[in-house]
C-alpha cells in the first residue's frame, strides 16, 4: 500500500501534464496604482478583480495598499479586469491577454454620484449627502467614543445634541424619533437609559433625517435619527475584538463576527460592559410669602453613584433564496443590572440665613433592564433596477424594574425619619408589521411610485408602589402615591408617494394616513381614558441640481409628537421629597408643520451645506414647575414649636403652548489632505411660545402664569481629525450650547470638549485608542427657575469626566480601522431613497 501511493500520485501528475499540454506555468505579477481622479490622492483598499474568461467561476484579485498600489500573482491567461471602489465608477478591461508580468499603470477612478443613494460611505471622503427627502450624515470611526454608548456617538453628529440626562435633540428640539435599522426598537422605547445600553462599537452609521417624507413614521416633529447596526458584507469569516478600560471605573469588551457565503450571511455583535457613573446636582431654593418677602432658604446637594453591568448581543442570519430575494432573521438581547445610590444633603436656613437644620436623605436603588427583539425581513428585487418589495415583522419586549429604599436622618440629633420605599416595574411589549413596494417607471426609470403599510402595536404597563418600611420588615403602601398604569398605543398607517425627475429638476409628493387608538387605564383608581383619532400627513419635496456637486432642496411635511416613556409615567420620583419629577399620562400629541430649504455645495477639499427651517407646532409639551400645595414639615430639635416647613415643587409636562421655531444651520467639512478632516457645525434658532398655565400655589391661591416667551438660542460643534507624527491619529471635539430661557427657566451656556488618540499596531491589524470625554468636566446644566413663591438655582451633571483606553484587533477584514467603505442593505428597506 505504501508503494502504491507514490505511484498513484505520479500517475495523476502525468495525466495533469498530458491534459495541459505542458507543465505548470510560473505565476505572473499584475501591478498598478489607483488614484482619485479629482484629487490624485491614492485610494487605499480599492479592489482589483481578475476573472478568467475561459472559466468565469475562477476569480482572483487583491486590494491596494496605503499608497493606492496593488501587486497580485496569478497564472497566465485571458482575464476580465476590473478595479472597484465603493461610491466610485468601476474601471473595466475585458478579455485581456496576460501572458507575462504586467503593469497596468495609473488607474484613476471618479465618484459615481448615482450610486450615493445605495452606498454607505463611512470615512474621510464624503460625510454629507443631501437627498431629495432627507439629509444624511454618515458617521465613521470616531476616536472620542471608543468604549462608549450610542448616545456618545449621537452627541458628535451635526445638528444633534444630547443633554446631561441623555435626552436627544435635533436642531434644539427634543421631539426626535429614534429608529434602529429603520424600525422602532425596544432599545429606544423605555427610557434614555435603555438606549445607552447599545454600545458605540455596534454602530455602522447614523442617518439624520431632518424633514422625512410620507414613507416614514409621522412621529417626531424635529425629524428622525436612524441608527444602522454593523453587518459586514465581506466574503468569508471576518470580524474584530475590542477590549477597553477606563476611569471612573469602566471596562468591557466586544466581539464582532461575520460569516459570508454565496447563499447566506451570518453576523453577530456581542458586548459586555461595566461602567460606573458618578454625577452630581445642587438646588439653591429661596421661599417667599404671598407678599414676596423671604421666608426661608434650602440648599440641596446631590451625589450620584451609578454602577451598571450590561450585556448586549445582536445575532442575524440572512439567507439568499435566489439572485433576487432574501430573508433575514435577527435577534437582539440586552440585559443590565444597576446598583445606584443618591446621597442628598439638605441645609435649611431662616429668612436671615441663620442655619436651622441639616438632614441627609440616602437612596439605594437596584435596577434591572432586559430587552429582547426578534425581526424578520423579506426582500424581493425584480428585474427592473429599484423595483423592490419588502416585508418586515418585529416583536420586542422590554422590562425595566427599579426598587429603591430611601432613608432620611436629621443630622446632629441623629433623628431617623420614616424609611420610604418605591417599586417601579415597567414592561413594554411592541409588535410591528410593515410592507413597502417601490416601482420605478418611465424613461431611464426617472419616475418612481411607492406604496406601503405599517402597523405598530405597543402595550406599556407601569406598576408603581410607594410606602413606608415597617420596623418588622413589612411595607405599608400609600394609596395616594401608588397605582398601576396600562398604556396602549395602536397605530395603523398607510402611505403612497410619487416622484419624478425632469432634467435637473426633481419632485416627490406623498400622503400618509395614521389611525391612532390610545388607551390609558389607572387600575387602582379605576380611571379609564380612550383617544381615537385619524390624521393625514402630506409631504412635498422639490430639488434642483445645478451640477453633480451643487444642489438645492425645498420641502414641506406635517408631523406629530406622541408622548412616551417618562412623559406619560404619572408616578413621582422620590430622590428628593421637595423637588419632584412626575409624568402626565393624559398628554395629547403635538402637531407640527415643517418647512425646510437646503443647499449643498462640494469642492475638491471643501463641503458646505446649509438649511433654513421653520416649524409651527400646536399643543407643545412644556415642562412646568409648580407648587403642589404640599409641604415637608421637619421637627426642629432646637425649636420644637416652630418646625421647618418647605413647599414641595413638582416638574411635569403638559400640552401648554403654540410654538413657532425657525432657524438656520451651517455645516462645513474641510479635508486639506488625506486623513485630515475639519468639521464645523452651527445651529441658530428662534423659539416663540404662547400659552397660559393655571395652578394652585402653596398659599392655596389660583395662579395664572403667562408662558409667552421669545427666545433665541444656538449651539455649535467643531471637530478636527488629523494625523500626528509616529502615525498617530488625533481627534478633538468642542461643543457649546448657548443660553436659553422661557417663562420659568433661564438656562446658562454650556461648553464641553473631548479628545482621542489612536495608533495602529500589529501590522495595522490592531489599534490602541485613548479618549477623554468632557476634558474640563464642564458638561453641566445650570438653570434659574421661578414660580410664584419659590426661586431656585440648580446645577446638574449626569456624568463626570471619563478617560478610556481601548484595544481593537481585526482579522480577515479588507477595510482599515476607519471602516472606509461598506455596502449593503440597511434599515429594513427604509434606505431605498428616491433621488430622481
Amino acid at each position: 500500500m505504501k508503494k502504491l501511493l507514490p505511484v498513484t500520485l505520479l500517475f495523476i501528475t502525468l495525466i495533469g501534464y498530458a491534459q495541459g499540454g505542458q507543465g505548470p506555468q510560473e505565476p505572473i505579477k499584475i501591478t498598478g496604482t489607483v488614484l482619485d481622479q479629482e484629487t490624485d490622492q491614492p485610494l487605499e483598499y480599492a479592489t482589483l478583480v481578475l476573472q478568467s474568461v475561459r472559466n468565469p467561476e475562477k476569480v482572483t484579485g487583491g486590494i491596494t495598499d496605503v499608497n493606492g498600489q496593488f501587486e497580485v500573482e496569478t497564472a497566465p491567461g485571458n482575464y476580465n479586469i476590473s478595479v472597484e471602489y465603493i461610491s466610485y465608477k468601476s474601471y473595466k478591461l475585458n478579455n485581456q491577454s496576460l501572458r507575462s508580468s504586467t503593469n497596468l499603470g495609473v488607474i484613476r477612478l471618479s465618484l459615481d454620484v448615482a450610486q450615493l443613494a445605495e452606498v454607505e460611505v463611512v470615512g474621510e471622503r464624503t460625510t454629507v449627502e443631501l437627498r431629495l427627502d432627507k439629509k444624511v450624515y454618515n458617521v465613521g470611526s470616531d476616536l472620542t467614543v471608543k468604549g462608549g454608548s450610542v448616545t456618545d456617538v449621537l452627541s458628535n453628529v451635526p445638528s444633534v445634541s444630547v443633554d446631561v440626562e441623555g435626552n436627544i435633540s435635533l436642531r434644539g428640539n427634543e421631539s426626535v424619533r429614534i429608529l434602529i435599522n429603520g424600525k422602532p426598537s425596544a432599545l429606544s422605547g423605555l427610557s434614555p437609559e435603555a438606549l445607552q445600553q447599545l454600545p458605540a462599537d455596534a454602530i455602522e452609521k447614523v442617518e439624520v433625517i431632518t424633514n422625512p417624507s410620507a414613507r416614514y413614521d409621522a412621529e417626531g416633529t424635529a425629524g428622525i435619527l436612524n441608527i444602522i447596526l454593523k453587518q459586514s458584507k465581506t466574503a468569508g469569516v471576518n470580524g474584530s475584538v475590542n477590549v477597553y478600560t477606563g476611569h471612573p471605573e469602566t471596562y468591557g469588551g466586544s466581539l464582532s463576527l461575520n460569516l459570508r457565503r454565496d447563499n447566506f450571511n451570518i453576523f453577530t455583535n456581542t458586548t459586555y460592559r461595566y461602567r460606573s457613573g458618578p454625577g452630581n446636582a445642587l438646588f439653591d431654593q429661596e421661599n417667599f410669602d404671598s407678599n414676596g418677602n423671604t421666608l426661608s432658604y434650602q440648599n440641596e446637594v446631590r451625589d450620584y453613584q451609578r454602577k451598571d453591568k450590561s450585556f448586549n448581543t445582536n445575532v442575524g442570519f440572512e439567507l439568499f433564496l435566489d439572485e433576487s430575494s432574501s430573508i433575514t432573521n435577527s435577534f437582539v438581547f440586552s440585559k443590565s443590572n444597576g446598583d445606584n445610590t443618591v446621597n442628598v444633603d439638605f441645609s435649611n436656613f431662616d429668612a436671615n440665613r441663620t442655619p436651622t437644620i441639616q438632614r441627609n436623605r440616602f437612596t439605594t436603588e437596584d435596577e434591572f433592564e432586559e430587552e429582547v427583539q426578534y425581526s424578520l425581513n423579506y426582500q424581493k428585487k425584480f428585474e427592473r433596477e429599484g423595483h423592490i418589495l419588502t416585508f418586515d415583522y418585529q416583536y420586542s419586549k422590554g422590562i425595566d424594574n427599579e426598587n429603591s429604599i430611601i432613608e432620611e436622618v436629621i443630622l446632629g440629633d441623629n433623628i431617623a425619619l420614616d424609611t420610604e420605599r418605591t417599586i417601579d416595574d415597567q414592561t413594554q411589549i411592541s409588535q410591528l408589521v410593515q410592507m413597502d413596494y417601490v416601482l420605478p417607471f418611465g424613461k431611464d426609470n426617472q419616475s418612481q411610485f411607492e406604496i406601503g403599510y405599517r402597523g405598530t402595536f405597543n402595550n406599556n404597563n407601569t406598576d408603581f408602589d410607594f410606602g413606608i418600611e415597617q420596623q418588622d420588615g413589612g411595607f405599608n403602601s400609600d394609596p395616594n402615591f401608588s397605582n398601576e398604569l396600562n398604556y396602549k398605543e395602536y397605530v395603523n398607517a398607510a402611505y403612497t408617494q410619487l416622484g419624478s425627475k425632469f432634467n435637473k429638476f426633481s419632485i416627490l409628493g406623498g400622503l400618509r394616513m395614521e389611525a391612532s387608538d390610545i388607551g390609558i387605564e389607572l387600575v387602582n383608581s379605576n380611571e379609564l381614558t380612550n383617544k381615537d383619532y385619524v390624521n393625514w400627513f402630506p409631504s412635498i419635496f422639490l430639488g434642483y441640481e445645478f451640477s453633480e456637486k451643487e444642489q438645492v432642496t425645498l420641502s414641506y411635511s406635517k408631523r406629530l409628537r406622541r408622548p412616551r416613556s417618562r412623559f406619560i409615567n404619572p408616578f413621582p420620583s422620590r430622590s428628593s421629597n421637595t423637588n419632584l419629577f412626575q409624568g402626565n399620562a393624559d398628554l395629547d400629541p403635538t402637531f407640527t408643520d415643517a418647512y425646510d430649504l437646503g443647499y449643498l455645495k462640494r469642492w475638491d477639499k471643501f463641503t458646505f451645506t446649509t438649511s433654513g427651517y421653520f416649524n409651527r407646532s400646536t399643543g407643545v409639551f412644556q415642562f412646568v414647575s409648580r407648587e403642589t400645595g404640599d409641604f415637608v414639615t421637619i421637627e426642629n430639635p432646637d425649636d420644637p414649636q416652630n418646625p421647618i416647613v418647605v413647599p414641595v415643587q413638582v416638574r411635569s409636562p403638559i400640552n401648554l403652548a403654540t410654538e413657532d421655531r425657525y432657524g438656520m444651520e451651517f455645516t462645513t467639512t474641510y479635508t486639506p489632505k488625506r486623513n485630515w478632516r475639519l468639521t464645523w457645525n452651527v445651529n441658530a434658532f428662534q423659539r416663540d411660545l404662547q400659552g397660559d398655565f393655571t395652578y394652585i400655589n402653596s398659599q392655596n391661591e389660583e395662579i395664572v402664569q403667562n408662558f409667552d416667551a421669545n427666545n433665541f438660542s444656538w449651539f455649535t460643534r467643531f471637530s478636527a481629525k488629523i494625523p500626528l507624527p509616529g502615525k498617530i491619529d488625533f481627534q478633538t471635539n468642542f461643543f457649546y450650547m448657548g443660553p436659553s430661557e422661557d417663562a420659568q427657566n433661564t438656562n446658562k451656556g454650556m461648553l464641553s470638549s473631548d479628545l482621542g488618540l489612536s495608533k495602529d499596531i500589529l501590522k495595522d491589524k490592531g489599534s490602541l485608542t485613548l479618549n477623554v470625554g468632557d476634558i474640563f468636566n464642564t458638561r453641566k446644566r445650570r438653570s434659574d427657575t421661578r414660580t410664584e413663591n419659590v426661586a431656585t438655582y440648580s446645577e446638574f451633571q449626569f456624568r463626570e469626566r471619563q478617560i478610556t483606553l481601548s484595544f481593537q484587533y481585526r482579522f480577515n477584514q479588507p477595510q482599515n480601522k476607519n471602516d472606509r467603505s461598506r455596502q449593503g442593505r440597511s434599515g429594513g428597506g427604509e434606505d431605498m431613497d428616491f433621488e430622481g
